[in-house]
């Protein structure tokens, strides 16, 4: 499924844990929308291994990603000039369309920490998603 598949829930108040919050935003937006797209492209008519093989690899890939956001990598120099990709999550006012708050994901607490938590369904305290009800 993908993010849009779910209903964000309402940020906390505390600015703490609305930072938190926000960050696990941004890890479910990524696991849903990318990991678990790559994943649903495997040919069920793999065997396990190569199933297996082209896991790993979606895996590292998604990871290599969070190092990016992080700052880790993702950066291009020479003797005068640098090239580095930043991201950005932001919180929206869905009426007036106002940024209510906005973080640079290079500031927080770790994209590539955040991810092995991801991937285990672990968002924290207060889960930036919620199942949409079924009709």
């Amino acid at each position: 499924m993908a993010a849009f598949d779910f209903i964000l829930s309402d940020p906390p108040s505390e600015s703490r844990q609305r930072e938190l919050w926000l960050q696990h935003a941004v890890g479910f937006i990524l696991l849903q929308d990318v990991r678990d797209y790559a994943m649903q492209q495997i040919d069920p008519l793999l065997n396990d291994d190569a199933k297996a093989a082209a896991s790993k690899a979606i895996n590292d890939a998604v990871y290599g990603l969070m190092k990016v956001l992080d700052g880790v990598t993702g950066t291009l120099t020479n003797d005068s000039w640098r090239v580095s990709l930043r991201a950005t999550a932001e919180l929206l006012d869905t009426k007036s369309e106002e940024v209510v708050e906005s973080f640079d994901l290079m500031d927080g607490d770790g994209m590539c920490m955040g991810y092995h938590g991801w991937i285990e369904n672990d968002f924290g305290d207060v889960p930036p998603f919620m199942q949409k009800p079924r009709p």
